[in-house]
């Protein structure tokens, strides 16, 4: 086993070494001055389609249901537990770095919206299929369908063994685990202990999980319509609390992540090595958590109710706005300031619950309680979302076959029964590997196919100067 870990240990290094980074980051700049800063510039009206609705728009959800679809799929374990982890792993810093790439991953998330729509297409059964196997090969060109064909395949990866199951199940049953006391049922190579709690959470998981998945897209966003808002207005509200609660150590909690950030406190002669760390987990966690560049977004955007592909990039780019400019940062300011990531016990999900018991003024069983709650709900809908995104992955792969659809889906079931008897580290690294892989792809067509990006807005923007009714 320390030797399996050792070599995903090596493999996530050279995936996510500096050159996938840097791209990462040139890209969300290419896309930012391109599109002239509109992820800053248009905010306010992103934030007003979110929750406005075209009235006559072609699709099968409607774009705040699409959007929801999409936070379902990005507001997970990423928050709670993907934050802990990088702070854990690459210093405080690392959440300055992810800041930083959601930034300018808005207009990364934006791209993949706006092509979503501009490239989409309507298949024999009336379904609304897009995203970048359908944007690179309709976009670039039918010589680069190899390059659509290889997104796809990682995506059924990332969905299968990487951000849509084995991560999300493991991170509902450690929090489970955490709260509820329970007997030892076995234990997995003589040292990694699964307990009753770990099992009955896994099993009542996975089958709530198969009643919504088997429904296919309508039946995931309706549910993610009801649980997404709530969940995230719930966590928002405890951890703003958290923060306020201690505004006297917020000056000294960002004057540590900055530090951090650009290794000022490391040791003479680690400055350069430091801020690599923070820079490598704080981007790799970014996008874990917001999928920016991933190329997963647009595919439930495909879907969305809207005849104007500038619209939807808008209300897609909001997404990464929310999950982490906004959860994810209030995430780390409270484990930061509370400390808890000083803890070289503490991993995972404990790290967050050490954080809010200890900020917040209820009884820690009941903080945990809470925070148990919101990582369950997070999570749950993030493997809903993520049955979608990696099935239509594969449909693309197949041609839409039924019974292929039927079979995947479940062995996406079965892939949420098996998470929870793995590893901590190994499961994120697993998901890390393949975020990387499947990154790639996709980035290259959004560069590619920025000047379209960047036309078409220009376009829509100036007839919104001119008074043109573009709601």
């Amino acid at each position: 086993m320390e030797k399996f870990s050792e070599f995903l240990t090596s493999v996530d290094d050279f995936v996510w070494g500096i050159p996938l980074i840097v791209l990462i980051m040139t890209c969300g700049i290419i896309l930012t001055i391109r599109g002239r800063g509109l992820q800053f510039r248009h905010l306010g009206k992103a934030l007003k389609f979110m929750v406005k609705n075209e009235n006559d728009g072609d699709g099968e959800v409607s774009s705040f249901a699409a959007l929801c679809t999409a936070l379902s799929a990005t507001i997970g374990t990423g928050n709670i537990v993907g934050v802990a982890t990088a702070i854990a792993a690459g210093g405080t810093g690392a959440l300055f770095w992810m800041i930083i790439a959601a930034l300018l991953g808005m207009a990364t998330k934006y791209t993949e919206g706006f092509l979503a729509i501009k490239y989409r297409k309507v298949d024999s059964e009336g379904h609304y299929l897009g995203g970048p196997f359908y944007y690179i090969e309709n976009g670039m060109g039918k010589n680069f369908k190899w390059l659509a064909k290889l997104f796809a395949i990682f995506g059924v990866f990332v969905g299968m063994f990487g951000i849509g199951t084995f991560t999300q199940i493991n991170g509902i049953t450690s929090a489970v685990n955490n709260f509820f006391t329970s007997d030892i049922a076995f234990t997995i190579g003589g040292e990694y202990e699964i307990s009753w709690a770990t099992i009955i959470a896994g099993l009542i998981v996975t089958i709530f999980a198969a009643l919504v998945i088997i429904g296919g897209i309508k039946r995931i966003s309706k549910v993610s319509e009801i649980i997404v808002p709530f969940m995230a207005v719930l966590y928002i509200l405890f951890a703003l609390l958290l923060i306020i609660m201690n505004i006297t150590k917020i000056p000294s909690a960002v004057s540590t992540i900055i530090k951090s950030a650009f290794g000022l406190d490391a040791v003479a002669g680690g400055a350069l090595g430091s801020m690599m760390i923070a820079m490598q987990k704080g981007v790799a966690r970014g996008i874990f958590s917001n999928e920016a560049g991933l190329g997963s977004a647009p595919i439930a955007a495909a879907a969305a109710q809207t005849k104007e592909p500038v619209r939807q990039g808008l209300v897609t780019m909001t997404g990464t706005f929310i999950d982490t400019v906004v959860v994810c940062t209030m995430t780390g300011l409270s484990i930061v300031i509370s400390g808890a990531y000083l803890n070289p016990e503490l991993e995972g999900v404990e790290i967050t619950t050490a954080a809010f018991q200890s900020g917040l003024p209820f009884p820690s069983q009941v903080t945990a309680f809470i925070l148990m709650i919101c990582l369950i709900f997070f999570a749950f809908t993030t493997i809903l979302g993520w049955s979608y995104y990696s099935e239509r992955c594969l449909a693309y792969l197949t041609g839409s076959k039924r019974s292929v659809t039927i079979v995947f889906r479940w062995l996406y079931i079965l892939a949420i029964f098996i998470g929870p008897y793995l590893t901590v580290s190994a499961v994120w690294t697993i998901a890390d590997i393949f975020n990387g892989l499947m990154a790639l792809p996709n980035i290259i067509a959004l560069i590619v196919l920025s000047g379209v990006m960047a036309k078409d807005s220009k376009a829509y923007f100036k007839k919104n100067k001119l008074g043109a009714n573009i709601e």
